[in-house]
């Protein structure tokens, strides 16, 4: 009898490690999404770590809400960057098949999402396999903790439009003198097309990449519908 009662002993105190164990696995998991991510929902980002780390300083950066962003540039953004954002859950699988078989060729694609893009400008750092392992991470508490439409919308206040630019507000002032609901189709494709490279790339004064690249976006945004991102 003795030796059962230690038997059983033992196992109640495995079972309690074992519970305390996967509590404390969940709360490191959980508790800095719930921190960090999901105030968000109703607090805009102050900054974003992109912007504490920019070679120029002072920053632009001026948050504006929904409703002052065109729909136009949410269409621009999101066709220029990331077309199955309304329906994928944080990670293109088909952008990222696609960019794998054309590195194995030798050339280079992104496949990043708009949600992967804003885990890792607020909150991490340019390359590394490290910061992608993290951004994973972060990128589903975003998708379970955010709507698409706010993803949408901080991602469009947190972009880098030019050096030391961030957000379309800044974007807009910066580029055409305008604020950023003032702007046209023409301009909002403009600034969707730099956003690959928008250290480099200029939508005040377009190259003639920046020029044939919004023309495309202005066609996909035609063959996509004003009313595409309506259920956002």
């Amino acid at each position: 009898m003795p030796t059962r009662k230690r038997k059983t002993k033992r196992k109640s105190r495995l079972s309690h490690r074992w519970k305390r164990l996967v509590m404390s696995s969940v709360g490191i998991v959980v508790l800095p999404g719930l921190l960090f991510i999901l105030p968000l929902r109703w607090i805009p980002p102050l900054t974003s770590s992109f912007m504490l780390q920019s070679e120029v300083a002072p920053v632009r950066f001026n948050w504006v809400g929904w409703e002052q962003l065109p729909t136009h540039l949410r269409l621009a953004i999101v066709a220029s960057e990331d077309q199955r954002f309304p329906s994928h859950n944080g990670f293109d699988i088909k952008a990222i098949e696609s960019a794998w078989n054309e590195r194995k060729s030798g050339r280079l694609r992104g496949a990043s999402t708009i949600s992967q893009q804003v885990a890792k400008n607020l909150y991490l750092w340019p390359g590394g396999w490290l910061r992608k392992a993290i951004e994973a991470w972060i990128t589903t508490q975003i998708e379970y903790l955010l709507p698409k439409r706010r993803i949408l919308e901080i991602y469009l206040n947190i972009a880098e439009f030019a050096p030391g630019v961030y957000g379309a507000e800044a974007a807009a002032r910066h580029h055409f003198g305008i604020s950023a609901n003032q702007l046209n189709r023409h301009q909002a494709a403009l600034l969707a097309a730099v956003l690959p490279n928008p250290k480099q790339l200029s939508a005040s004064n377009p190259s003639q990449y920046v020029a044939n690249r919004s023309w495309v976006i202005r066609q996909q945004m035609e063959q996509l519908g004003p009313g595409w991102l309506a259920e956002l």
